[in-house]
């Protein structure tokens, strides 16, 4: 912990005393866990505390941290302050910290939150463990002035009444009952004699660190379009996808109930009918009730939406009131003018845009792999969707937070779990494997050698935890207890000739060992950089890894010893990870140029890149730009307006139409086309360019801001910078 709390977690009778449940094991592991009671779940707890500051006393230099388990959204005096913390492992759990002054006044304050606790088992929260309720401390003048104790009053919020879930049990729907809702109950003068004290935990388990992360950006927008179709049934369009709430302002009969659809898309010839049945197995379909007053719509859980429909269920109702019409939008901070590209190339402007798009919305607290499915960030998607953020951004704290988050799960494997922090338990072999190239990436950029020394043990557990399954001659083989994924969906695999099936035994196979030969590498890198001695077992695993899978007739990679199949996937790692022999390259290019993007939009990023290593950048603006129904242009077509899931709505019978995973493009057009290597290591800050895509297009305008420099690459304009070096 970073600091000694005098206040005191707080709670309810419901949770006081009740001994956590313990949640983590291994995936292929069952675990005992004990029923979670059923009333304990979506659970709504309303907390108020009023406080004096006298006129004498000073409130410059005035904060509040504050914590809660799940959630909390916070106000002081009636201003929104924030929400969190960001999802994380009880061990290691985050707080906030937020400047107040201009919230408080002299004389009598309120400060009130709302504390949410799912009580599911999923990939967002860490929630269905019994660790439930908040702490805060207000510190004026640097001096401790308010802390939560048992003077706090609480009390039970029953408004939210539907107990159906959706995605993997990701969050409940939210059918709100403004009969019972406490409408003024965050007022300065509002009746609270008959709410109830809280009650202290003598103990806690928590660990609490300041989130090193920035908080969330919330901010309204008005719709594109409304279309009033009859009396009290309204369709709405914010002209794209988005991640957020939709809020209005009601008066209608007491009881009149009105029914609210989101959706990502419309119904097939239907243009005024929301697709709420969403083909990501979410299905947006809620139900308020009405109170005869002034209502005001506020979900607390967040939907990713482009579309939303209002249908009163009171005949010829007039209760509805378009002009209140908006959406809170929340995603991570995120400046749309720090990195921008345009070009004479409309397509690669429409594929940068929807990429972008993909990332500002779907990058919350985490790099999430759907925010609205799973709402959970994969080790895997960090891998693309972590990097992509920081060229747009250049922010690398939750790049650095998301390495942290994985290191952590080490704590229930030392193999690392696919999502984390989060309450599933799972693992996938091909992302834990990952985890040192983006150590080691995230060193290049940050050149941050204390972190890096950090993480190291992590590392070395982590080659430990896979050599348990090398034979003799070095490869892997049935590494059974995680999943071996190679792409998503399965359909993508472009015919992997291996059984792939979840705890079998799948032998000794291409891709799971060309992972395993690049992490070795990337491993030896961060021992090189950390000046520490070791037994180098790369060349013995590459030996055997080309001896095995390398056919020296066709001249490419087969996807298992036993087989004579040439995937895709089994020649675009080798060539990523840069263990080819050199007789290879012509016929490793060859397969891709006639199989083009034959893969998932997550292994993209590979393929692509590993053109790079090659020069091949022609071949990667053409694979970019392609119009077949795998690309990014596909995606265009059928109406994207932030990048799928995969190529075509119809390629996955889930698909998200918001996945971050497929911004693969952001990072290539600017490492690859743009050539801008970008590195701080020993205290120097150095940027390289060398631009690739000049001779493929007329006109480039880009611009990037990072921590040490603005990079402007300009054609038909004033510069254009091919093979300079900035130091």
């Amino acid at each position: 912990m970073d600091k000694v709390w005098e206040g005191k977690w707080i709670t309810t009778p419901d949770f006081h005393g009740l001994p956590p449940i313990n949640l983590f094991h291994k995936e292929k592991e069952s675990n005992n866990i004990r029923v979670h009671k059923k009333e304990l779940k979506n659970y709504h707890m309303l907390i108020r505390k009023t406080f004096f500051i006298k006129e004498e006393i000073d409130i410059n230099d005035t904060y509040i941290d504050i914590s809660a388990d799940d959630y909390y959204k916070l106000k002081i005096n009636g201003h929104n302050v924030g929400e969190g913390p960001a999802p994380s492992y009880f061990f290691h759990y985050y707080y906030n910290r937020y400047n107040i002054e201009k919230y408080l006044k002299k004389g009598k304050n309120i400060i009130s939150v709302h504390v949410y606790y799912q009580g599911l088992v999923n990939r967002v929260w860490n929630s269905g463990d019994y660790r439930q309720g908040m702490i805060a401390e207000i510190y004026l003048n640097k001096k401790l002035f308010l802390k939560t104790d048992k003077s706090w009053k609480y009390k039970i919020s029953n408004a939210y009444e539907s107990e159906e879930t959706i995605g993997y049990e990701t969050q409940y729907l939210e059918n709100i009952n403004f009969n019972k809702v406490d409408k003024n109950w965050q007022n300065i003068n509002y009746y609270d004699s008959t709410w109830n004290n809280v009650f202290e935990k003598i103990s806690d388990d928590h660990k609490l660190y300041l989130q090193p992360t920035s908080v969330l950006d919330f901010y309204y927008k008005k719709p594109k379009k409304i279309k009033k179709i009859t009396d009290g049934h309204y369709f709405i369009d914010f002209g794209q996808n988005i991640v957020g709430y939709f809020e209005m302002e009601i008066k209608g009969y007491k009881g009149e109930v009105v029914e609210i659809r989101h959706g990502e898309e419309l119904n097939k010839d239907q243009n005024t009918r929301v697709r709420y049945k969403m083909r990501s197995n979410c299905k947006y379909q809620e139900y308020i009730t009405l109170s005869g007053q002034k209502d005001k719509l506020k979900f607390y859980d967040y939907k990713v939406f482009r579309y939303v429909e209002v249908i009163s269920h009171q005949k010829n109702s007039k209760s509805i009131k378009p002009d209140t019409f908006k959406v809170l939008i929340r995603h991570y901070k995120f400046n749309d003018d720090n990195t921008t590209f345009v070009s004479s190339d409309e397509l690669l402007n429409k594929v940068w845009e929807i990429c972008k798009n993909s990332v500002k919305y779907g990058v919350q607290d985490g790099f999430l792999d759907c925010p609205g499915r799973e709402k959970g960030q994969y080790l895997g998607d960090t891998v693309i969707t972590g990097l992509a953020h920081y060229y747009l951004t250049g922010d690398l704290k939750l790049y650095k937070k998301a390495i942290h988050d994985f290191a952590l799960s080490s704590y229930i494997s030392s193999g690392l779990m696919a999502v984390a922090p989060g309450g599933l338990m799972q693992e996938i072999a091909d992302y834990s494997l990952q985890w040192p190239f983006i150590l080691l990436k995230y060193y290049k950029l940050s050149g941050d050698i204390d972190f890096l020394k950090e993480m190291y043990p992590i590392a070395e557990k982590l080659l430990e935890y896979f050599i348990q399954f090398q034979r003799e001659d070095g490869l892997l083989e049935n590494v059974n207890k995680k999943w071996n994924l190679v792409d998503w969906p399965k359909s993508m695999r472009d015919n992997y000739d291996v059984s792939l099936k979840k705890y079998s035994n799948n032998g000794c196979h291409n891709v799971i060992n060309a992972y395993f030969l690049g992490m070795i590498k990337n491993i030896n890198k961060i021992r090189d950089i950390l000046d520490l001695e070791y037994e180098d077992i790369y060349p013995k695993v590459k030996e055997s890894f080309i001896d095995k899978f390398y056919d020296k007739n066709k001249k490419l990679f087969v996807d298992s010893e036993n087989s004579e199949h040439s995937s895709l996937h089994s020649n675009i790692i080798p060539l990523f990870y840069e263990f080819i022999p050199e007789d290879s390259e012509e016929s490793i290019l060859k397969l891709i140029k006639n199989k083009g993007l034959n893969c998932g939009v997550y292994m993209s990023y590979y393929l692509l890149k590993g053109l790079s290593k090659i020069n091949e950048y022609s071949l990667i603006y053409k694979l970019i730009t392609n119009k077949s129904k795998n690309s990014w242009s596909n995606m265009i077509k059928e109406g994207a307006t932030t990048c799928f899931e995969v190529w075509s709505k119809d390629q996955k019978q889930n698909t998200s139409l918001l996945h971050p995973w497929a911004s693969a493009p952001i990072i290539i057009i600017i490492e690859d086309l743009l050539g801008i290597e970008i590195s701080s290591i020993n205290n120097k800050s150095n940027i390289v360019i060398n631009t690739h895509i000049y001779d493929n297009i007329e006109k480039i305008n880009f611009k990037m801001k990072n921590n040490f420099s603005d990079i402007k690459i300009k054609k038909n304009g004033k510069k254009i910078y091919k093979n300079i070096e900035y130091i």
